[in-house]
């Protein structure tokens, strides 16, 4: 028998610890993540949505990101539409959730962490170990992307980042893809 503690809000302010006793798995279910976000990155962050550089991301613009994880891989899926045309935008998911900073997101999401941050080592920095979804804008400012992991999330990432840049591969610049322009949170 294996022990499972469960935490049950009451309420709005009463937690009620819960012990139920459950028989282990014979064997675990393969564990599957599923993240996404749709918006309209604005500077207020309505809707979980940022953009911190109104010129490359303008009002109006739109992007949509999926993100399929286990069990054996993760695939991820960008869309945008209404960025500005003809221009290469770095695109990765990161650590942390967004906010009206364009740092609070914190690192790109890495499978491996670097123990030395930010990462710009190409053997922790690269889109086998983190989930680069650079995109390149059409004359209508769409593009699309995708990224094929051969790992399963050890943790869920919170964001997503564009950046200014498509992404750098060079030691000591790896992994590095210019500001921050927008930011959208996962859910």
């Amino acid at each position: 028998m294996s022990f499972m503690l469960r935490s049950v809000l009451a309420g709005s302010a009463a937690t009620v610890a819960v012990l139920a006793l459950s028989p282990a798995p014979a064997t675990a279910a393969p564990r599957l993540v599923v993240l996404h976000a749709v918006g309209a990155p604005n500077a207020d962050g309505a809707g979980g949505a940022y953009s911190y550089d109104a010129e490359r991301v303008p009002a109006g613009a739109r992007v949509a990101v999926w993100s399929v994880s286990g069990p054996k891989r993760t695939r991820t899926f960008l869309l945008v539409h209404g960025l500005k045309p003809g221009q290469a935008y770095g695109a990765h998911l990161h650590a942390n959730a967004c906010g009206a900073a364009p740092a609070a997101a914190g690192p790109h999401y890495q499978q491996v962490p670097d123990p030395v941050q930010p990462s710009t080592d190409p053997a922790f920095a690269n889109p086998e170990n983190e989930v680069w979804l650079d995109v390149h804008t059409n004359a209508a400012g769409s593009g699309a992307s995708a990224s094929f992991n051969k790992w399963v999330f050890r943790t869920p990432p919170r964001s997503l980042v564009l950046h200014a840049e498509h992404t750098h591969t060079e030691p000591g610049k790896a992994g590095t893809a210019g500001a921050r322009l927008a930011c959208l949170n996962l859910s």
